[in-house]
């Protein structure tokens, strides 16, 4: 899987990451481990808001290893979740994901590995409950290709800001905002004032969470009572005049 541009890591959960040397980061935290980052950062807190769901259809902001989209095939199905998923994933790497057949995943993926192959070979898979469809695209781009009010969920797992700022921007969150149901909810590692700046401008209520002992922010349509703390980002912008959010 060592290329010019990525390098294998270890994590601390027993599951592998990659080390872009193009972004000159880490596609996981090492010390939360993928899987563990992808569960509790990502799936727990979605699936946890949409308990009664029946179906959803999942944004998976760049794709990468897969760890989102895999992880929640391994939730569901470790949970025997009675669910159909619907998962759309905007990729620019394309040897990235051509070579995921030969990823060393743990041992959780092993029931799922024939899926896996496929979307590295075709990027796509579907069976009765399940839909992923991957495109090799700029997510700029595609995410303007949905519908309005149609996602339940959106995975906000870019690179950070220092090196992906596109896709931090007021501008790019008023597109997620457009395509995402009254109840959706959208989650990310990211919990930089400005960010979530972005975010509120752009009409999210913002919220804050604990996963894996580290702050997370979580975005909403609507106010809502079940998951993390509201954050009051009128006052933070009172207490800091010079705040601002990213724009294009």
């Amino acid at each position: 899987m060592e290329n010019n541009q990525n390098i294998l890591v270890f994590t601390e959960d027993g599951s592998n990451t990659l080390y872009s040397n193009k972004y000159n980061q880490h596609f996981h935290n090492t010390k939360d481990g993928a899987i563990n980052e992808a569960l509790h950062k990502h799936i727990i807190p979605a699936f946890t808001h949409h308990k009664d769901k029946k179906e959803l259809n999942i944004l998976d902001i760049c794709f990468g290893i897969g760890y989102n989209t895999f992880s929640t095939i391994y939730y569901i199905l470790k949970n025997n979740l009675d669910i159909k998923i619907n998962i759309f994933s905007p990729e620019l790497d394309e040897s990235l994901v051509y070579s995921l057949k030969d990823f060393p995943f743990p041992q959780e993926f092993e029931e799922i590995k024939h899926i896996i192959n496929n979307i590295s070979k075709y990027q796509k898979y579907e069976d009765d409950n399940l839909k992923i469809e991957l495109v090799f695209q700029d997510a700029r781009k595609y995410i303007n290709s949905f519908e309005t009010n149609y996602f339940d969920i959106v995975f906000q797992d870019a690179f950070s800001s220092e090196v992906n700022y596109e896709l931090w921007t007021k501008e790019y969150f008023e597109d997620i905002y457009k395509i995402c149901k009254e109840d959706c909810i959208l989650t990310t590692y990211a919990i930089a004032t400005p960010i979530r700046l972005s975010m509120y401008e752009a009409g999210f209520r913002i919220y804050q969470d604990k996963a894996l002992n580290k702050k997370i922010t979580l975005g909403f349509k609507k106010e809502q009572n079940s998951l993390g703390k509201i954050v009051d980002m009128e006052w933070k912008k009172v207490v800091n005049k010079e705040l601002k959010a990213l724009y294009d």
